[in-house]
């Protein structure tokens, strides 16, 4: 905190200082009272550490405070502070960066580094790194559409048969019991198949009135499926349309894009750059750091789909299912086991239970996790699984050393659950790991959940109404704990607990969910399609002379300048210096990555930037020549080279945005550093010189003459 009360005490003591000012001098005391108020909230943001908004604010306050200087007339003294905010603050985003740029020379304070986010790093061409390419799986988003369509379509059938309780315009807000769907079962058949996922099955049973399914039900469907219905009306098939499972598509990756965006940030590799060509999002990461590329993979992978289920323990079906199959059908290492399942409280409140059966798959040594799983949900979809339930699979784990607690992954059990999920990880507003409190969980994890307001309000009830049942926390498709409801839990605050085994694992695991959960869930699954470690395309010998050559270029220009201008190639050398400062302060705010087009586009408004000061300088020689004062000739000259200079940078802003368009990874990073190159150019050509130059003729007063060379 002590800096940001330094900060606090010199901000506001300026805007004392100003406020006096506007006091004394009647002349200047707009500006002075604008700069007190700007001044004393820029103080308030510095005590609240508001950083941004204090430099925004610091930078109005002293524009105002220059504004109110009786020096030269007012519109020089605008522009001059507007010359002087913009380089103050391209120091200000390029600061955190300058220490490596140059060598430690120029230090970055722990204040700026922390709060200014801002870096410029050598690209993958330079420094060489990791590429990652995932597929997004856009069909399972589409089948997530069609889901939420079969839901609200068993839902209103239930309506229309008359199984759920309807006002008098025919309309309910009440979700359907479980009785109410075995009811609509006999009457109405909803399939919602496995593939294609885009597609819903209805079937009116005999004996049930097809007509009930009138246009008013068609009407709630039609805007995103479209269907066809036979001739008898007994039988529907829904089909997503087209347009919207493009629109799914296309969201699915650009959301997919976002998300691995902030998981990447919040990792703090800042450096690495995201794009996507088609369904496929592409990660580069610069650098050498293996630490880094593992901790990168295991997060994006995560998909972080999180859902909350109930358990259907009324329903013993491995227990009516185990004596009809053959033993020659069970897949390798799979065993049945009873446990004692809660279904609920009697009518004096106490717990009732029964024994049901569930399916354990033992890994194989010769397989991995990942290859377990699969097997077990291989067999599991042979199963004659209602279309209301599905088969959920917990990872089981054993201790291999009290003393250490470090567990191994011993395979995988089912639970019998709901499809239906009644809490999903849209309705979470935050997410925090912490140690788990109480003696039974002493060294475990568990991550805190605070749910919004709808979630909350959902999940509240949803316990209430299953007080004495098991509700399974289901995460990117393995259910992660199924912690029987005690009572009631309200506040829409939730855990997931993550056991006791070993401390560290856990601790990595818990900040990973942490992370996943806070940066939002993946709209889609996605799996790695290729990755590929890349060493820097250009050798050290090749990129030392590619930046000498560089860095030599510009210094001839610049000494050309300066021989041939005398003094007005000292101004035209300060601004393609400013312009090349502001350059890289705009790519290091944009999180660009520094490659060797880059480097050649920097060195192109180099010489762009020298143009404008050549036109410059010539048309004032020129005035100076035809017998105009210094002060005129600057003016004129300034008005006609302006013409040519903007017909110039027009035509590159026109390549520049051709090669955006259909240029790929390194012509893109060309084509931005030379349009971020055009706007400096124009800033400093015309803006900052014609500042230097004005304050020249007024220095060197009536009595001398300009030095053009």
């Amino acid at each position: 905190m002590g800096t940001e009360r330094v900060l606090t005490a010199v901000l506001g003591a300026f805007a004392l200082m100003l406020l006096l000012s506007g006091l004394v001098g009647r002349q200047r005391r707009l500006s002075s009272w604008i700069g007190a108020v700007a001044a004393g909230a820029a103080a308030f943001a510095a005590y609240h550490d508001a950083f941004w908004a204090m430099v925004i604010l610091g930078m109005i306050s002293l524009t105002a405070a220059f504004a109110s200087v009786d020096v030269f007339e007012l519109g020089w003294r605008l522009r001059f502070s507007l010359a002087t905010a913009v380089a103050g603050l391209a120091f200000l985003v390029l600061w955190p960066t300058l220490p490596a740029l140059t060598g430690g020379k120029i230090p970055c304070p722990d204040y700026i580094e922390d709060r200014v986010g801002f870096r410029l790093v050598a690209g993958l061409d330079l420094r060489g790194g990791l590429r990652l390419v995932y597929a997004v799986d856009v069909d399972a988003a589409i089948k997530d559409k069609r889901d939420s369509y079969y839901e609200d379509m068993r839902r209103e059938a239930a309506k229309v048969y008359g199984f759920v309780k309807a006002d008098k315009d025919g309309k309910s807000d009440e979700i359907p019991s479980d009785d109410a769907y075995a009811k609509l079962r006999e009457k109405v058949e909803i399939e919602s198949p496995r593939a294609p996922a885009n597609v819903i099955r209805l079937k009116v049973k005999e004996g049930a009135d097809p007509t009930k399914l009138d246009d008013r039900f068609l009407e709630k469907f039609r805007s995103e499926l479209s269907f066809t219905r036979t001739a008898d009306q007994r039988n529907l098939e829904f089909k997503v349309k087209s347009s919207v499972e493009t629109s799914i598509r296309e969201r699915a990756v650009s959301q997919a894009k976002e998300i691995i965006a902030r998981r990447v940030d919040e990792l703090g590799l800042r450096e690495a750059a995201i794009s996507t060509r088609e369904e496929d999002i592409i990660v580069e990461v610069p650098g050498e750091d293996e630490k880094a590329f593992s901790t990168i993979r295991e997060i994006i992978s995560k998909t972080a789909r999180l859902e909350f289920k109930l358990l259907d323990d009324d329903t013993d079906f491995f227990g009516k299912l185990q004596p009809t199959l053959a033993k020659d059908s069970l897949p390798e290492g799979l065993e049945f086991q009873q446990e004692n399942a809660p279904i609920g409280r009697d009518e004096e409140g106490s717990q009732r239970s029964r024994t049901n059966t569930f399916a354990i798959l033992n890994k194989l040594p010769t397989e991995t996790t990942t290859q377990t799983l699969q097997r077990f949900r291989e067999w599991v979809a042979t199963l004659p699984v209602p279309a209301d339930r599905e088969v959920g699979f917990e990872m089981l784990k054993q201790v291999v050393d009290e003393n250490t607690g470090k567990e191994e992954e011993r395979g995988f059990r089912t639970f019998f659950l709901k499809s239906r999920a009644e809490v999903t990880g849209d309705q979470i507003r935050d997410a925090g790991a912490s140690p788990q409190q109480g003696g039974a969980g002493l060294g475990g994890w568990v991550v805190n959940l605070t749910f919004n307001d709808n979630g909350g309000r959902i999940f509240e009830r949803i316990t209430e109404a299953n007080v004495k049942r098991r509700f399974a926390i289901i995460l990117d498709g393995r259910v992660s704990s199924a912690p029987v409801i005690q009572n009631k839990i309200s506040g829409g605050h939730c855990q997931i607990t993550l056991g006791a085994g070993d401390p560290e694992s856990q601790l990595r695991e818990a900040r990973q969910l942490e992370l996943v959960l806070r940066s939002g869930a993946l709209p889609a699954p996605i799996s790695p399609s290729n990755e590929q470690r890349i060493g820097a395309s250009l050798g050290s010998d090749s990129i030392k002379l590619a930046v000498q050559g560089t860095l030599g270029g510009t210094t001839l220009v610049l000494l050309f300048m300066l021989v041939y201008y005398h003094r007005a190639g000292l101004i035209a050398d300060i601004a393609v210096a400013l312009n090349l400062f502001l350059q890289l302060a705009v790519l290091a705010s944009f999180g660009a990555s520094m490659t060797l087009p880059g480097i050649a586009g920097l060195a192109l408004t180099v010489g762009m930037s020298v143009d404008n000061n050549i036109l410059i300088n010539e048309r004032i020689r020129e005035e100076i020549a035809l017998g105009k004062s210094m002060r005129a000739a600057v003016e004129v000259g300034y008005k006609r080279a302006l013409a040519a200079i903007v017909d110039g940078h027009v035509t590159t802003v026109i390549a520049g945005v051709v090669l955006m368009q259909y240029g790929t990874g390194p012509l893109k990073g060309f084509a931005v550093t030379l349009m971020v190159g055009v706007i400096c150019n124009v800033f400093t050509g015309v803006l900052v010189t014609r500042l230097m130059f004005d304050l020249w003729v007024r220095w060197i007063g009536r009595s001398g003459q300009l030095d053009m060379g």
